[in-house]
């Protein structure tokens, strides 16, 4: 497998709509109707002309998308948010890992970021172990903040410390 990572281009959102609409995906996902994944998905791929946001690449297909929401505000813009979606199909590949460690590198030498920080739904989502392994801290718990068929699920705050990274 040779996962290639370029900036991200404004066609790579189709495939960022079809994996948020995957039910592993919406499961996690704050998004319940086509009216609010059209509004997210308009959102999300705009930082795409600013050049915050990476896709991964796989024999030319995407097969994972990461991107800093960076703040335009000059007393705030040393910290950015941070999504992160990834194909469900190429979960456990190394995708999300390789992805990350781009998106920080971008983030802290181009953006000159201190700071990132992300919003997990559930305290079991499969994308925990990989922000710990990326140094990311909880810093926030909200529990019941996200209502679904499967029950209540928690909103989760996890940051990343970039001054001290090499």
């Amino acid at each position: 497998m040779e996962i290639d990572i370029r900036y991200t281009r404004s066609m790579d959102g189709a495939y960022l709509r079809k994996w948020l609409q995957m039910p592993e995906v919406q499961l996690r996902s704050p998004m319940a109707t086509e009216q609010e994944l059209d509004l997210a998905l308009h959102c999300w791929m705009g930082y795409c002309r600013l050049q915050s946001s990476l896709t991964a690449i796989d024999n030319h297909v995407p097969c994972g998308i990461a991107t800093l929401f960076l703040l335009p505000y000059r007393k705030v813009r040393h910290h950015a948010a941070l999504k992160l979606c990834v194909d469900p199909k190429r979960w456990k590949e190394g995708i999300g890992d390789m992805l990350l460690k781009n998106i920080k590198h971008l983030g802290k030498n181009y953006f000159f970021l201190e700071a990132i920080h992300i919003e997990v739904f559930g305290g079991d989502s499969p994308l925990i172990p990989l922000l710990r392994k990326h140094e990311f801290k909880e810093f926030m718990r909200q529990e019941g903040y996200m209502k679904t068929e499967k029950g209540l699920f928690p909103r989760i705050g996890f940051l990343v410390d970039l001054v001290g990274m090499l």
